[in-house]
């Protein structure tokens, strides 16, 4: 029975995480680019009014599963990796840490700015321009972490494996 909770936990995880740096990677090498091309013809209210909004909602809640799914995965093991506690657990420890900073930038600065930005709070125009470059920083540092996240993730192996079956 634990070895399909954790393969069902780990395909929850892998498929969130697909859906997360999916979004993540869409918003910064296709949107941004669309965004600037569709203001330009006056056709970027389709995009701000119904792609970006729906996009950030599976985008944020996508890492929060992520998030879940792996700490879940860890299970007792979470402090070990998480603090360094146990060197087997140090690449997985690292790949969570940049999880939980992607998932801190998500949810505190990603999020909060995008509503500004898309009108869903109000905001005037220099709030808006600030929400911009800090939505566009936190996102752009998210896609950089993404690598060595992924790396790290991957590079950890069969430590969970190892660590429940011995």
């Amino acid at each position: 029975m634990e070895f399909v909770q954790l393969g069902i936990g780990r395909w929850i995880h892998i498929l969130a995480g697909i859906m997360w740096i999916g979004l993540l990677y869409y918003f910064n090498f296709v949107q941004v680019d669309a965004l600037k091309a569709a203001q330009a013809d006056g056709t970027a209210a389709g995009i701000t009014k119904h792609v970006a909004p729906r996009a950030l909602l599976y985008f944020r809640w996508a890492a929060v599963v992520t998030w879940l799914a792996g700490a879940n995965l860890l299970g007792k093991h979470f402090f070990d990796a998480f603090f360094f506690l146990d060197r087997a657990f140090v690449p997985i420890g690292v790949g969570a840490w940049l999880g939980t900073i992607m998932l801190f930038n998500v949810w505190v600065l990603i999020w909060p700015n995008q509503k500004k930005i898309l009108g869903l709070t109000q905001a005037t125009d220099e709030e808006k321009n600030r929400a911009r470059r800090v939505a566009f920083l936190a996102s752009r540092t998210n896609t950089m972490l993404s690598i060595p996240m992924i790396f790290f993730m991957v590079a950890s192996g069969g430590v969970l494996r190892t660590a429940f079956f011995g």
